[in-house]
């Protein structure tokens, strides 16, 4: 879904070179009737935010409303700060700013793509008030709950699994998107705040501290 139809055949292009069936459209409305239609049961959807007719965040809104809970890639030119939170807050798992090389797109759709078959978690995490339904990625504590992006919930399983162990940022990428994604151990900050306004939305007990020299380590402080 990207309005710029040479990058969008471009994209397409290298998916299906790359073993992936793609289909390819170029404006908001057709875009909302591929993906709110669970026919075509697609895997993943690539999202330009700036599409034309409908933008790509209220179409990733709407999928989420319908529970359609594929991984979603935003692409797009708008790379502050806030457009990034907005994005990944309003259901997105990735976002990736252009201009982008197509390898780190490829690298974020195998990421993607690959999770579900390598990680067959069942039941709950627990740690002080937070319990954690890894399936379906909601994160509970007093009494209100919050359901995560894909990569929230596996960098908070991480955490939640070995809580007070402190891992580092290479750690965290190697666990979270894996050995063959091309990742800056930098971007790991922007998930630890993500997951860090997450708590604070529910008022839990537990912090995410930056450990100086090591990384971060989920903890209880009042414990």
């Amino acid at each position: 879904m990207e309005d710029d139809l040479d990058l969008c055949q471009a994209i397409q292009q290298e998916l299906m070179k790359n073993g992936y069936l793609a289909d390819c459209c170029n404006d908001g409305e057709t875009a909302m009737l591929y993906a709110l239609n669970t026919d075509y049961g697609y895997d993943l959807a690539i999202v330009d935010r700036m599409l034309p007719v409908i933008d790509g965040l209220t179409i990733i809104k709407a999928m989420r409303r319908k529970n359609i809970q594929i991984p979603v890639i935003i692409i797009t030119g708008m790379s502050a700060l806030d457009d990034r939170v907005d994005g990944l807050d309003g259901g997105a798992d990735d976002y990736l700013v252009k201009p982008f090389h197509i390898r780190e797109l490829m690298a974020r759709v195998r990421a993607l793509t690959r999770r579900p078959r390598q990680i067959r978690e069942t039941g709950m995490l627990s740690y002080s008030d937070l319990h954690f339904d890894y399936p379906n990625r909601k994160i509970t504590c007093n009494n209100r709950d919050l359901v995560l992006t894909a990569r929230e919930a596996e960098l908070l399983s991480v955490l939640m699994k070995q809580p007070k162990t402190a891992f580092s940022r290479e750690q965290l990428v190697l666990k979270v998107w894996g050995s063959n994604a091309d990742i800056e151990p930098g971007n790991v900050d922007n998930y630890i705040s993500f997951l860090r306004k997450r708590l604070r939305e529910l008022h839990s007990n537990c912090e995410i501290k930056t450990i100086y020299g090591s990384g971060y380590r989920l903890e209880d402080p009042h414990a």
